[in-house]
């Protein structure tokens, strides 16, 4: 078929016309981002937002919302485990290379402010009584029959001078009941200043409204590590580390090197067999229990007391062998995956690990009820504090010296 120059001359406009409109709506040579998506879809050409059309609603959005508390954690590759003689013989966190996604953590750990802040918001909102009970801390944790630690039972929670002291006698269930509430209530906060109303009932709000925040939760043991040795700070050469760290700081010592603070401890521990706090008029921690949230130096990530104070939980379940089974980017080991055995007369499958389930068949002390708990606390010797050291106990306990700060996903990110 023959085509005159008036053919070729229309079909050129036609085309030089769409290729501007693209421009347009893409803001001239710019590609679409998340923040600026453009005015149509680059896959159909429909506009976005045409409400007299039904067309797809794209809700502004500018990166997501900074949360209360939370640091900004860079993710990266390194090297995590132990560096601490393995005194206990366990060998159950030898060095491994892994990289961890980008995230966001507490800067402190949730003190008793935060969490009576919590059962007041309980008490007052259509939850049972049974909710609220479940959510009060076992103050009974600083008991002990040798020693008169009673004050503590009655006013360490509630008293107001230990406002920012870290909440204790909190289980493992109860700090991730805990972020679930957070979560909901942030996001209702964030809701309502922007000037959107959802239902309080379930506290969801959409993902794509672009004011939503990821979820409140409890950190994964690798996330913990990783943020706690904080090793942004020892960079060279851009793809080197000058040296690793046995604790969140620089150096191997306790002690503060620098300036004014020269020769005090950078933490709250145990310094030996009696000494908590060192002799009055001197003291060389300031702290015979607990303390306050902010009491020492941060970290290079900005993130306090990750050593020392209290240990945290993490979300991961117990494993002797998590050093060896486990994913190279963004581990965790969170059930009974690779426990599997298999019953030598039925030859049915199920997991060694699973107590409910398979109470005859249950041949672990390892349960997936077990969880890691990292770092030292106000009660613990040095080595406790070197964020490699890790040990378990069970999701319904708690102790005087186990807390907890959440994490939270970077959402819209690949590093």
């Amino acid at each position: 078929m023959k085509r005159t120059a008036s053919f070729f001359k229309s079909a050129l406009l036609v085309v030089s016309g769409s290729m501007l409109l693209t421009s347009c709506f893409m803001g001239g040579s710019s590609r679409p981002t998340s923040v600026h998506p453009g005015a149509v879809s680059t896959a159909t050409g429909l506009a976005y937002n045409d409400e007299d059309n039904n067309g797809f609603m794209v809700n502004p959005y500018a990166g997501q919302p900074e949360g209360p508390n939370l640091r900004f954690i860079e993710g990266g590759r390194a090297v995590i485990g132990s560096y601490e003689e393995d005194v206990l013989k366990r060998r159950d966190n030898i060095e491994r290379t892994v990289s961890v996604a980008s995230f966001y953590m507490d800067e402190t750990e949730i003190a008793n402010i935060h969490w009576l802040e919590y059962l007041h918001y309980l008490n007052v909102s259509d939850s049972s009584r049974e909710v609220y009970m479940s959510a009060l801390p076992d103050t009974s944790v600083w008991v002990s029959r040798l020693a008169y630690n009673d004050p503590y039972v009655d006013h360490y929670l509630r008293y107001p001078g230990f406002r920012y002291f870290p909440v204790v006698g909190v289980s493992w269930v109860q700090a991730n009941n805990y972020a679930e509430w957070r979560t909901r209530a942030v996001n209702m906060k964030m809701a309502e200043d922007s000037g959107e109303e959802y239902a309080e009932t379930d506290g969801r709000i959409p993902l794509e409204s672009g004011i939503v925040l990821p979820n409140y939760r409890l950190p994964s043991e690798a996330e913990w590590e990783y943020a706690a040795t904080a090793l942004i700070g020892t960079q060279w050469l851009d793809e080197n580390q000058t040296h690793q760290r046995v604790y969140p700081w620089d150096g191997h010592a306790l002690r503060n090197p620098y300036g004014k603070e020269m020769g005090y401890f950078l933490a709250n521990f145990k310094r030996g067999r009696g000494d908590y706090a060192g002799i009055a008029g001197k003291l060389n921690d300031g702290a015979l229990i607990t303390s306050y949230i902010y009491e020492f130096p941060p970290n290079d990530f900005g993130l306090y007391n990750m050593a020392g104070n209290v240990s945290e939980w993490v979300l991961d379940v117990y494993r002797p062998m998590s050093f060896q089974d486990f994913d190279d980017l963004n581990p965790i080991r969170r059930d009974g995956y690779m426990d599997e055995t298999r019953n030598a007369a039925t030859g049915e499958q199920y997991y060694n690990s699973d107590r409910e389930n398979n109470p005859e068949g249950f041949t672990s002390l390892i349960t997936d009820e077990a969880r890691v708990y990292k770092g030292g606390s106000w009660k613990d010797v040095a080595y406790w504090m070197s964020p490699g050291t890790r040990r378990y106990l069970d999701q319904d306990s708690s102790t005087a010296t186990i807390g907890f700060r959440c994490a939270m996903i970077r959402a819209g990110s690949n590093y």
